[in-house]
């Protein structure tokens, strides 16, 4: 089971202070990095909320959790067998949380300026590049933002960053195909260690997990609360 949370970072002042002080030195070291007080307030609701969330999973307090971080910068709870991992986009975020396997999750605003700026020939395998110019135009940014969501997923959950390229592997991504991890290079076999699925959240926006193994039942709470 995998339970995908919907978080609104645009919160009133009161409720990002509250938040505020669940954070630890790092993170709000981080926060105040930010020229952007918007962009400011809406890390401490991500990570705030997010804390406040795995406090739920591991019974500790949200102010107790100590992530560590692997060499690519993947954050984990040490101890523990919560596996979860965030991602956010123009307001909104999506945590991923679930128990002893890895799992990513992306999300991304659909824009169809992308398809216009050539970055899926840059990025994209030639199998999937091919795959999204032979949709109808209208359906093309979907299909952009529904590969870039899967890749990020997968490669967020396999915990490495950038260190895999983009090309390396292949997604389905035409609208209305199931999310599929359909080949992966040099080791054929990993495509057939993980599950993919398309998480329906905010109109206008795309978004995907990655799980290994057999994905199961996956719980889209709309809302943190």
């Amino acid at each position: 089971m995998v339970d995908v949370w919907q978080i609104a970072l645009d919160r009133p002042a009161a409720f990002v202070e509250g938040l505020r002080g669940l954070l630890s030195a790092d993170e709000l070291a981080r926060a105040n990095k930010f020229r952007v007080e918007h962009g400011a307030s809406r890390y401490i609701v991500g990570r705030g909320v997010l804390r406040t969330l795995l406090a739920r999973y591991t019974g500790l307090t949200p102010q107790a959790l100590a992530f560590a971080y692997n060499e690519f910068g993947k954050p984990e709870l040490p101890g523990t067998d919560v596996c979860f991992n965030l991602s956010h986009s123009h307001g909104i975020a999506l945590a991923a949380v679930t128990r002893e396997r890895e799992v990513g999750v992306d999300i991304e605003r659909i824009r169809d300026e992308v398809i216009r700026e050539k970055i899926a020939e840059r990025f994209f395998s030639p199998a999937e590049a091919l795959a999204l110019a032979s949709l109808p135009p209208d359906q093309q940014a979907q299909g952009f933002f529904n590969c870039w969501t899967r890749k990020e997923a997968w490669i967020k959950a396999r915990g490495r960053g950038l260190s895999i390229p983009l090309n390396s592997f292949e997604v389905t991504l035409a609208p209305g195909e199931p999310a599929r991890l359909v080949a992966t290079r040099p080791d054929s076999e990993e495509a057939g260690r993980w599950s993919l699925e398309t998480l329906d959240c905010e109109p206008g926006f795309a978004a995907a997990i990655a799980v290994a193994g057999e994905i199961g039942d996956v719980h889209l709470i709309s809302e943190f609360r």
